[in-house]
Formats: structure tokens, C-alpha cells, sequence
């Protein structure tokens, strides 16, 4: 069971602050293996902060061995209520920036916390002044994280915002356009050949959301399941999966829902409308986050759905 912070020892006290900046030194090591490729200069602050608090580390352990003997008791945060959980963060590839930032700030926080508490229930003089010491020395370290983004050059800051555009792109905008694209163009020939068959808005609708559900579940397994990520850099396979799927059954949604009107000749001009938009929508992402000019992204998807659309009506009223 877990102590409270009033009942430990100073030799507690003193073992749990090992273990502390032995599990914070690590964290910052992953913080870097994560960051190292993306986000070099972030990745170089964060490899001097777990060298500082390996130093950190190696004092307390003098100052225990010194006071208390060799063996130091395993103490971990979890065995001692009062502290945060800490979200694995570090444990995702590949890092957001912003949220290590954020997680850096909450780690020196509570650490700096911790000592100024610690500080208070040890009676040695020379552990009071090293544990005040690192306590002044983690409020350092919290400053310095809150100020990360603002102590890096403009020239260093554009290349991190550029990768971590990219890395958008590769995990969210590039899945998702992929779905986005497919299920507004690949629904078009089922629900217009439905509509024609049967000129009945209802049946229309049944047949495209059908359409639409059934090719948001086949983009999303095809996405999940084309590579892990682990070596293109596209992030969690389910996160694609799920972003590819959703955007590939809004995609053939859109078009459906007009259908919901029992007029079947407004149901159709509303619907042809829509596809107009969807297809203009496509164009601008395309052009915006895939750097494709945008009178060659418009013809291409135009082109495209304006065939498969007339595919749909050819055969429906054949």
C-alpha cells in the first residue's frame, strides 16, 4: 500500500529523490530518442536537461552513502501517494512537440515541489541545503521548459514548424484526404444508379449510405493495415485507419443525405450540388497540404468524379 509523504523516514525521503531523478533522467532520454530526428534543436536541450538530472542523481546517491549507508531502498512515486500520474507520453511514436513541452513543464513542477516538501521534514543540515539546492535548480528547469519554444531562433523554430507540418500531413491530412476522396467519388455510381433505377429518394439514400458505410470500413482496415508507421513515419496505423475511414464514409454521406427529402427532383439537385463541393474541397486540400498546383488537382478530381458520376447515371437509367 502506498505511504503518505509525512510518514517517511529521511532515509525514505532521501531514496525516493534517487529514484525520482533516475526515472526523470530517463524520461528526458526517451524525450530525445523521440525528438532527435524531427526536432534536433529541442532534442539537444532536452539531452543537457537528463544530464543535469543525472548529476542530480549522483549527488543524492553521495549524500545517502554518505548518511545512511550502500544499499538504497527501492521507493518509487507510486509507492507514496500525492504524486500526478504521468501520462506515457514518451512511449508514442513519432513525439508531438508541444505535448513533451507541456509534460516537461508538469515533471519539473512536481519534482520542485517535492523537494521544497522534503526539504521541510529532514532535520540534517547538509541534506537541507542539497535539497534545497535542487529544489532552486528543478525551478530552473521548469522555467527553462516553459520557455522552450521561445528560446529557440527563428531559423530553428521554422524547421521544427515545418516538421511538424509534415508530420500532420503524413498522419492526419494525407489519410484522411485519401478516405475523403474515395468515398466521394467511388459512392457516386451506386447512388446515382440507385436514384435513376428507382427515382425514389429513400431507396437512393439506403443505397448510398450503405455505399458510404461499407467503403469507410474497407479504407480504414486497407490504411491500418498498409505499414506501422515504424519506418515511414506516419504515425499509429489505427489512428490512419480511423482518420481514412471516418473521412472516406463522410465523403459518401455528403452526397446521401439530400436524399432524405421525399421530392425526388430537389433530393437530386441538392445532391448534385453537394458533390460540386466536395469535389472543389478536395481540389483546395489537395492543393494546400499536398503542394499540388491547383488547376491540375481540380481537373484531376473533377475529372474523375464527373466520370464515375456519369457512370452511375448511365447505368441506372439503362
Amino acid at each position: 500500500m502506498a505511504k503518505n509523504f509525512k510518514e517517511l523516514s529521511e532515509q525514505e525521503i532521501l531514496a525516493l529523490a534517487v529514484s525520482l531523478e533516475e526515472e526523470d533522467g530517463r524520461i528526458y532520454g526517451d524525450f530525445v530518442d523521440g525528438l532527435r530526428e524531427s526536432y534536433p534543436a529541442t532534442a539537444q536541450m532536452f539531452e543537457e536537461m537528463q544530464a543535469q538530472e543525472n548529476g542530480h542523481r549522483r549527488a543524492l546517491i553521495d549524500m545517502f552513502r554518505q548518511r545512511f549507508g550502500d544499499h538504497i531502498p527501492l521507493i518509487r512515486r507510486q509507492d507514496v501517494k500525492g504524486f500526478v500520474t504521468r501520462r506515457p507520453v514518451w512511449l508514442v511514436r513519432p513525439l508531438g512537440i508541444n505535448v513533451v513541452r507541456k509534460q516537461a513543464e508538469i515533471m519539473e513542477l512536481e519534482t520542485r515541489q517535492f523537494y521544497e516538501k522534503a526539504q521541510q521534514r529532514v532535520t540534517d543540515a547538509s541534506t537541507r541545503k542539497l535539497l534545497g539546492d535542487l529544489a532552486e535548480m528543478e525551478r530552473q528547469h521548469q522555467a527553462n521548459a516553459e520557455s522552450l519554444e521561445q528560446s529557440l531562433t527563428t531559423n530553428v523554430r521554422e524547421q521544427e514548424d515545418a516538421a511538424s507540418r509534415r508530420l500532420f500531413v503524413l498522419q492526419i491530412v494525407q489519410p484522411g484526404l485519401a478516405g475523403l476522396m474515395d468515398g466521394s467519388v467511388s459512392t457516386l455510381a451506386p447512388l446515382f444508379a440507385a436514384a435513376f433505377a428507382t427515382q425514389k429518394s429513400h431507396d437512393a439514400f439506403l443505397v448510398g449510405l450503405a455505399a458510404s458505410v461499407g467503403a469507410g470500413i474497407s479504407m480504414g482496415f486497407a490504411e491500418a493495415l498498409s505499414d506501422d508507421g515504424s519506418l515511414t513515419g506516419r504515425g499509429h496505423p489505427w489512428v490512419r485507419g480511423v482518420v481514412c475511414g471516418l473521412m472516406t464514409t463522410a465523403g459518401g454521406i455528403g452526397h446521401t443525405l439530400p436524399f432524405l427529402l421525399p421530392n425526388f427532383h430537389i433530393a437530386f439537385t441538392a445532391a448534385v450540388l453537394v458533390v460540386a463541393v466536395e469535389l472543389a474541397s478536395i481540389s483546395y486540400i489537395r492543393h494546400r497540404y499536398m503542394d499540388s498546383p491547383l488547376l491540375a488537382a481540380t481537373l484531376q478530381v473533377v475529372l474523375g468524379g464527373v466520370l464515375v458520376f456519369l457512370a452511375g447515371v448511365l447505368i441506372g437509367s439503362s
